[in-house]
Order: structure tokens, then C-alpha cells, then sequence
């Protein structure tokens, strides 16, 4: 008598190796016909074609700041079929976002999930089959080299030239390319940035803007002019997945369009600044963290502390707090308000303080409610 497991072929033996090789097989080809399908039109453009949307797959890149032009541009290219997107933000929704940040929605403001949590989990509803990591922190000189590890494309989406000089100073240290957007008002900006080909933001902007600037706050801003900003990126972002740096139509100009006024202007950013601080002089000094400040947040009356890595439980400062305001708190963030002002803590210990502009009353509030 024959028995069931001389009958039944193991895993071990080469007809069940034959089978378990066939059945990946299979399910390879199910996956490669549902990919083809569900990115068909954008196959059929002469521009990606097959080949290009394989390279779509493969590729990884960062999204730093998931505010407007980030969420933008995050939405854009998780529909494209980018296979990793690392959502890297600081912050959380608010009801204001609403108006011009496409992937949040009432319920993410009403809980305050922090955006990139929010973001990554709208995108999972419309594309289960990329990758989404989604990084609930500051970039900053001390982490920026773990958080764009394996990275083969950064964009901008942050909201000051603090983090963007970070950013370029990182990127032409490591020949790695970027491409920096902004938008306030009616106004917006890109600039591709192609160490060792084009010119970089130092090149451009040797320095920080000083005096008055506009912001969302002073300024507010119009969705419309985050979406043509989000849009050009998104697509300049297409032709270096597929082509590379040195892939034909990429653009070398630093573009500005005001999409109220109808006024455009292109500037030359073909080639690197002669004597440019990063470029010509290796002289990293955001990278390094020199002189690095508190920085204000666009759109709100608030401070930033990041001062240290300090594991917060939640629960047991909830208890804490509960004399002294108003707690409530997820996995994800604490909200403590004692007017006039409101803290959101997050789990390392970083908090926005809102309510101050003024340093010195964002760290004595953290100091009196969370530790010095």
C-alpha cells in the first residue's frame, strides 16, 4: 500500500520544487498583468513605455515635509507607480491643511495624525502595491543620513530654507539628485538640482532670504498654485527615475509662475556657480549643524523643540498634565492646552509649542510641563 506522504510530493523532492517554482511563476505573472493594467496609459506614453515603468517600480525616493506640495506631490507619484516613497514630516493635521493638502482629510485633522501617518495610509487605500515608509520626525544633521538611506531621488516639500539647505548640502555631498519646490500665494518655484552638472540652491541662493518673507501665514496661499508646482516636480521626478540625470528634457532653470498674475520668468541653472560654498568649496556647514535655530512653522503662530531624544509614555504624562489643562492623546501624538497656548508631543520628546513665536516661552513651557 502506497502512503499519503509517498503520494504527496515534498517541497524537497524536485516535483514539489517543480510545483512551488511554477506557482511563483504564476503569481508573478498575475501581479506583472495587474501592474500592467492598472498603469496602461501611462505605459502607452513614449516617454516611460514598459521599460520606464520597471525602473518606476524599482526606484526609491524621499518626500521631505508631507505639508501642501508635498502631499501634492506624494498623491502624484504613488499613483505613478514609484515603488518606495519615505514620507518624512514633523507635523500633524490640522483643519486648516484641509483647503490645499490633498491626501488629509476631517477625520486625520480631528485626531491630529501626524501627516506622514495620515499620508501613507490614504495612499495604501488607492495603490496596496508600493511601498509607503512613512517617518514621523525632524530632518535634521543628526539624522538625515539614517532617514535618506537607500534613497535615489529627494524632493522638497518643506516649508523653509533651514531644511533646504540641509537638504542640498547633503545631496551634493553624496551626488545625489533633488529637486526643490515652494509655493506661497499665488507663487511658486522649482529648481532640479543635478550635483556635478547643474547649479545647486547655494548656487542660487548663496544665502538664507533675510528681512520680511512671505509665508502661508502673511501671505496665504492658493491650492491652485501648490498643484502647478506639485505637478511640474512630480514630472521632472518621472524623467530622472527613468533616464537619469542625464535623461533628455529635463529642465535646467530655476521656474517661477505666478498663476494669478500670469507672470513666469526662467533663470539659467545650467552649470554650477564658480566659487559656489557647496559646490566648489565642499563647505557643508547645514550639514554639520552649524548655527542651526528654533524654526517657526508656516502657518502658525508656533515653535519648534527638538533639543533631544527623550522617550515619552503618553499615559503616564497624560496623568501629569491632567491638573494643570486639557490632555488627550493617540499613539501617535500628545495635545495639552493651557491657554493661551497649546503643546503637541511627540513619542521621541519633540514638541510644537503653539501660541509663541518667542524661544525663550516654548522652552520654559516644555521645561515646566515635560522636563528640563
Amino acid at each position: 500500500m502506497t502512503s499519503l506522504a509517498q503520494e504527496t510530493p515534498t517541497s524537497n523532492s524536485p516535483e514539489g520544487s517543480t510545483q512551488q517554482s511554477e506557482a511563483r511563476e504564476k503569481e508573478a505573472r498575475e501581479k506583472e498583468a495587474r501592474e500592467k493594467d492598472r498603469y496602461s496609459r501611462q505605459i502607452l506614453f513614449r516617454g516611460i513605455g514598459a521599460d520606464g515603468q520597471r525602473k518606476l517600480a524599482a526606484a526609491s525616493m524621499a518626500i521631505v515635509g508631507c505639508g501642501a506640495t508635498g502631499s501634492a506631490i506624494a498623491g502624484l507619484l504613488a499613483r505613478s507607480g514609484v515603488g518606495t516613497l519615505r514620507i518624512i514630516d514633523r507635523d500633524y493635521v490640522e483643519p486648516s491643511n484641509l483647503q490645499r493638502q490633498a491626501l488629509f482629510d476631517e477625520n486625520d485633522a480631528a485626531e491630529s495624525l501626524p501627516k506622514s501617518i495620515a499620508a501613507s495610509r490614504k495612499i495604501a487605500a488607492f495603490n496596496s502595491q508600493i511601498v509607503v515608509e512613512p517617518k514621523v520626525e525632524d530632518l535634521i544633521p543628526s539624522n538625515i543620513e539614517a532617514l535618506l538611506e537607500g534613497i535615489d531621488l529627494i524632493l522638497d516639500g518643506t516649508d523653509n530654507f533651514e531644511t533646504r539647505y540641509l537638504i542640498n548640502d547633503y545631496a551634493v555631498d553624496r551626488s545625489l539628485p533633488w529637486i526643490y519646490s515652494a509655493a506661497v500665494g499665488s507663487y511658486a518655484v522649482t529648481l532640479n538640482v543635478l550635483p556635478g552638472q547643474t547649479a545647486c540652491l547655494a548656487c542660487i541662493f548663496p544665502d538664507s532670504p533675510r528681512g520680511m518673507v512671505e509665508t502661508c501665514e502673511t501671505s496665504g496661499i492658493l491650492n491652485s498654485a501648490v498643484n502647478l508646482v506639485a505637478s511640474i516636480a512630480a514630472t521632472e521626478a518621472l524623467k530622472l527615475l527613468v533616464g537619469g540625470p542625464s535623461a533628455p528634457h529635463l529642465r535646467k532653470t530655476l521656474l517661477s509662475f505666478d498663476v494669478w498674475t500670469n507672470e513666469h520668468a526662467e533663470i539659467s541653472a545650467a552649470k554650477p556657480r564658480p566659487g559656489c560654498r557647496a559646490c566648489s568649496g565642499r563647505d557643508f556647514i547645514h550639514l554639520a549643524g552649524e548655527g542651526r535655530p528654533h524654526i517657526t512653522l508656516c502657518g502658525r503662530n508656533s515653535v519648534q523643540i527638538h533639543e533631544r531624544q527623550r522617550p515619552i509614555d503618553f499615559a503616564e504624562l497624560d496623568q501629569r498634565l491632567q491638573p494643570h489643562g486639557t490632555v488627550r492623546h493617540n499613539d501617535f501624538v500628545l495635545k495639552f492646552w493651557q491657554e493661551p497656548y497649546e503643546m503637541t508631543l511627540f513619542p521621541d520628546g519633540r514638541a510644537i509649542i503653539k501660541g509663541t513665536t518667542d524661544t525663550a516661552i516654548a522652552r520654559s513651557l516644555y521645561a515646566r510641563y515635560v522636563g528640563s
